[in-house]
């Protein structure tokens, strides 16, 4: 058997209440997470639930990416989004592996690959 430890978040930020700094989606912190590393992120909503899980090569702009593009699948629930935690993992194998493992033990809402459970 294999044990898998998720790595603590090294950033985590959250929606803003009627931010009166520049803000995507609520989000005014996103000066916070690193632009040039990468790693695996987590979108909750205000209930702590797991709406979604992606890895990136560079975090800051895939993250951003997700609430501006037309395909992201999150695309139609952006506003549900209230909590981000950003992990910082260099190796793209551990990336992968941290990626599905995390979409499948907290059940990820709108996921749409690598899932295998199924959603209720």
């Amino acid at each position: 058997m294999i044990n898998i430890i998720i790595p603590t978040p090294n950033v985590t930020i959250t929606k803003q209440v009627d931010p009166q700094e520049s803000n995507i989606y609520g989000f005014t912190e996103f000066h916070l997470i690193t632009r040039e590393l990468g790693g695996i992120f987590m979108f909750y909503n205000d209930k702590d639930e797991l709406l979604f899980v992606g890895k990136a090569r560079k975090l800051r702009p895939r993250i951003k990416k997700h609430f501006e593009d037309t395909v992201s699948p999150i695309r139609m629930h952006r506003d549900e989004v209230t909590k981000i935690e950003v992990c910082i993992v260099e190796d793209p194998v551990h990336r992968e592996i941290y990626e599905t493992y995390i979409i499948n033990e907290g059940k990820a809402k709108y996921n749409e690959d690598k899932v295998f459970f199924r959603q209720a």
